[in-house]
């Protein structure tokens, strides 16, 4: 089994991995989809089911949709050119993009909000369709968002292609088992075997190239959240607090007042910055998704700026450590909040910081594999039912105490020899089956919660 650290972490926009990001890559697909056929297209319509549906305006899967199928990729992302073409297409109700004829796409019509429709395959379900002149749909194709910005066909879900095989990686584990055992044998760190196996693919250059602009990303994302207030936009009338809080943080230091457990704030608001900015639509990377994706960058901006003799000469080994536990809960169960609750996406996220800060502080790996298990065990049956459907309450405090248990998590584990209860492995198939066990109203659809209990929401 081979899963990237780039699949991992994306850059991408905010504010979620599997309701903006995703549909986005969906409909770029599609338009691939439509220059590679021999029919001729005049139109296209598409259906959100599932989550993308009950919270699809709120993680605003309609714009990411028809972005999308305007050619607009996470990646390379301009928001000014978004606005001004999400603007041109409500006026003419055409869209226009590079080798197809102009389509005909009305947004109040085209483009339909399902929610009596689920689909099989996954709970984040899109169709996508291009008609003729006459209206009749000639091409279609189901696509399923599975968390993370990963993007999945009904064909390919049917036939279990959810992570690349490829060429065969020196490292393939699919356990932490198999992950600990390869190591005891070949005497490698899990961060080494993960770099041995990128490298077989990517080169090293394009590794070391690419792991220095992922960490430079999420700093400049905590940069900029800790420097940007407001109120944030869908309605909600949350104010950005990460600036406030980071202020008044700067001001007490050196001044001998505060208590030892300030820390922790410290790394709350490196956390909240990041999901601030992703709340605002901003560019932010999947860690592994965009609604944890404050846990990771807080815990690495703990390391370096908190912890003596810290260096960013061993940022790459916490990316490929992080990166190797979280490709494991992937293949084995979830990080889709709609699939599996938010112990998928933020209990992953603190098992992967929680690993990769171990493994930096000098742990064994079977320190790593302990941490990874902790910091999960702890968000053990956390659901996601984020208030009228915004990636802001509970998920930005949320991040903040995601990172805080991922470093104690990490420290207890440091204070151990590796030896524990509950392996990983038997903490990621519980996060599964309780995934599996839990009601829907509990997974990203806003119908349950926090989001039905809490007045004039």
């Amino acid at each position: 089994m081979f899963l990237s650290v780039f699949d991992m972490f994306k850059v991408g926009i905010g504010p979620s991995s599997s309701h903006t990001m995703g549909p986005m890559v969906a409909a770029a697909r599609f338009l691939d989809m439509m220059r590679a056929s021999p029919f001729s297209f005049s139109g296209v319509r598409a259906s959100l089911h599932g989550s993308l549906a009950f919270t699809g305006v709120g993680h605003a899967t309609d714009r990411a949709t028809i972005l999308g199928l305007a050619g607009f990729t996470p990646d390379s992302y301009d928001h000014d050119r978004a606005e001004s073409t999400l603007s041109s297409i409500r006026d003419t109700h055409v869209i226009t993009v590079d080798g197809l004829p102009e389509l005909q796409f009305d947004p109040g019509k085209d483009l339909i909000f399902d929610y009596d429709t689920p689909l099989e395959g996954h709970a984040n379900g899109m169709v996508l369709m291009a008609t003729d002149t006459q209206g009749d749909v000639i091409l279609r194709q189901v696509f399923y968002s599975v968390g993370g910005g990963f993007v999945v066909t009904e064909e390919e879900l049917a036939e279990g292609a959810l992570v690349e095989e490829g060429d065969p990686v020196p490292f393939p584990f699919k356990s932490a088992t198999e992950m600990l055992e390869m190591s005891q044998r070949s005497g490698k760190s899990i961060a080494e075997m993960k770099r041995s196996n990128e490298v077989s693919r990517g080169g090293a250059q394009n590794l070391s190239a690419g792991t220095a602009r992922l960490w430079q990303v999420m700093n400049d994302c905590i940069n900029r959240g800790l420097t940007s207030d407001g109120i944030l936009p869908g309605g909600l009338q949350v104010r950005r607090r990460a600036k406030d809080i980071h202020d008044k943080l700067m001001e007490e230091r050196g001044m001998n007042l505060t208590a030892p457990h300030t820390i922790n704030d410290w790394m709350s608001v490196y956390a909240m910055a990041v999901n601030e900015e992703n709340a605002a639509g901003g560019q932010v990377v999947t860690a592994p998704t965009n609604g944890a994706a404050g846990v990771l960058p807080a815990t690495l901006r703990y390391y370096l700026d908190h912890v003596p003799g810290a260096t960013e000469s061993r940022v790459e080994e916490f990316l490929l450590t992080a990166a190797a536990i979280g490709g494991l809960v992937k293949y084995n169960a979830s990080i889709s909040g709609a699939e599996a609750g938010c112990q998928a996406e933020v209990g992953s996220a603190a098992a992967m910081s929680a690993a990769g800060l171990c493994a930096v502080m000098g742990g064994t790996p079977q320190q790593v594999e302990n941490a990874a298990e902790i910091a999960l065990e702890h968000h053990l049956g956390m659901t996601c039912d984020p208030i009228k459907g915004l990636v802001q309450v509970p998920c930005i405090e949320r991040n903040g105490l995601g990172a805080i248990k991922a470093v104690s998590a990490a420290s207890l584990a440091l204070r151990g020899d590796g030896t524990h209860l509950v392996p990983l492995d038997a903490c990621i198939e519980t996060m599964r089956q309780t995934g599996a066990d839990m009601h829907d109203k509990y997974k990203e659809t806003s119908l349950g919660g926090l989001a039905v209990n809490v007045p004039n929401c």
